[in-house]
Formats: C-alpha cells, structure tokens, sequence
C-alpha cells in the first residue's frame, strides 16, 4: 500500500535504508538465530498457513517457516538481505518467496495472512503507527500478527543510547525505536487493532566467541547502525565510541573464559486480529 511521503520524511526513510544497508547484518544475526527460531516455534504455525516475515533480514524466520510447511513469504528493506535469504532458501530446496520492501508500505492485499512477523524488524520503520496499521491490514481477521522489541530498559536499551549519543539526530518527531519495547506504547500502536493482546519479557542468549573490546569492533564492521556512525567519526570519537560502546558489554558479561556472553530482554507480542 503506498504512502505519500513529505520530502523530509523521504530523506529519513532514506537514511535508516542507507544505514541498515551497510555492514552486513546477516553476520550479525548469527547470534540471534537460536532465540528467533524459538520464536517461531512458540506460535506453533500449522502446515500450509499463509505466513509473512516483515523485515525479514536474511530469513531465519521465514526459512523456519518454510521448513515446517508453510506458504511463506519474506520482506526487506534491504537488498542484499534478500539476496542472501534467496541463497539461502535455495540451498535448502525451501519453497519461500522473499521481496525487497516497506514495512510502512507492505505489497500485499488486505486480509492475506494468517501469521504476520516482525522479530527486531518493523520496530525500526520511522512512522510506528503506519507499521502498526500494514501489519494488522495484511493480517486475516483472527489471525496473528507476532513481534518481537528490543525492551526500552536493559543492556540493548544502554547500546542503542550510546549509538544515538554519538550519531546525528533523528528530526523531530521521529521516535525512538526502542519505545517498541514499552507495555503502555504497545497497548496505544496495537489496541485498536486487537482484543487479545499478549506480552511476555523473554531473554535472548548472546554468545561471542571473543572479549567485549572484539565484539564492538565486530559490531563496527558489520552492524550497519553501528558501523555508520563508526565510520564518520574522527579518530578521537571512534576511540570515545569504543570505550562507551565496550563498557555495555563489559557490564552485563558473565563469561569467565575471556568470551563474551550475556542474556538480553525482549518483548514478544502475539496480538490476534479483530
């Protein structure tokens, strides 16, 4: 569904495609593989349901779904992400059809799913409200529509302050995307929208295999938010962004083997269609 979008907004949209663009996010998701099938599989999706995976990445969802039988189909913004989930279904032998596009303008009818996806994905798009709506508007009436948010307190609450801490600012009124992760928020973008609206906190295991100081500098190199705002620092900054930017990892590391492992909050949203 399109949206007319003010040439100010266009820009905006422009740079969080621009950033998530750069780095290659589809190393970065290794890590949060396991949690995001456990996802999936907690919707216990029957064979044959009509699934969508909204900002998809490189498709782990909408792969998973493909395994177990489901008429699946992927969406991002990015085009190397869904040239890596093509690959990656094809390697496989899945049967999945993945798509470059909007979460704020998804290419679908109304009514057409019976699950719709959105795990650390939609919560980025700049209008909430807009996202809110494509995803219920896709959504069949009393079907399902299953996020999950970065919650707006913890470790990746203290990451994305000090990356915004060190970035230029969003213009006005673009909010932040870790209020996705607040109760009273969710209750406002979804409530209209649904009269069963579950929320549970549940804990995403992050293990690296190298100390905090190596984990900020693999998140330089291929986490695109993170990476951008690396790479327009001059040196004294980039060595301030390191230091802020490891401190978060050092705080919350329970490894003893000089390895990096923390567990991390996120909010999982299961809403049913009116």
């Amino acid at each position: 569904m399109s949206q007319q979008l003010t040439p100010e907004l266009q820009a905006v949209k422009q740079r969080i495609k621009s950033v998530w663009s750069n780095g290659d996010f589809g190393v970065v998701a290794e890590v949060l593989a396991p949690e995001e099938i456990q996802f999936y599989s907690r919707l216990s999706i029957p064979k044959g349901a009509k699934v969508l995976d909204v900002a998809c990445g490189s498709g782990t969802i909408a792969l998973e779904a493909a395994r177990h039988g489901a008429n699946v189909k992927g969406l991002d913004l990015v085009e190397d992400l869904i040239r890596q989930a093509k690959e990656r279904a094809l390697s496989e032998g899945l049967n999945a059809e993945f798509t470059v596009g909007d979460a704020e303008g998804l290419p679908y009818g109304d009514n057409e799913f019976d699950y719709v996806i959105s795990m650390f994905g939609a919560m980025f798009a700049p209008r909430p409200e807009v996202a809110a709506s494509e995803l219920f508007r896709v959504c069949k009436p009393g079907g399902i529509v299953a996020m999950g948010n970065w919650t707006d307190e913890g470790e990746i609450s203290d990451f994305f302050d000090v990356v915004s801490s060190f970035a230029p600012p969003m213009p006005p009124g673009v909010p932040k995307p870790i209020e996705w992760g607040n109760r009273e928020i969710i209750k406002q973008r979804l409530g209209k929208y649904t009269n069963d609206l579950k929320m549970n906190i549940r804990k995403l295991e992050m293990n690296f295999p190298m100390p905090p100081l190596e984990v900020t500098r693999h998140y330089f190199k291929f986490f695109g938010p993170t990476k951008t705002v690396y790479d327009m620092l001059d040196d004294g900054k980039k060595a301030e962004f390191e230091k802020a930017l490891t401190a978060v990892w050092e705080k919350e590391n329970t490894a003893t083997d000089g390895n990096t492992r923390t567990a991390v909050d996120y909010v999982e949203i299961t809403a049913v269609k009116k």
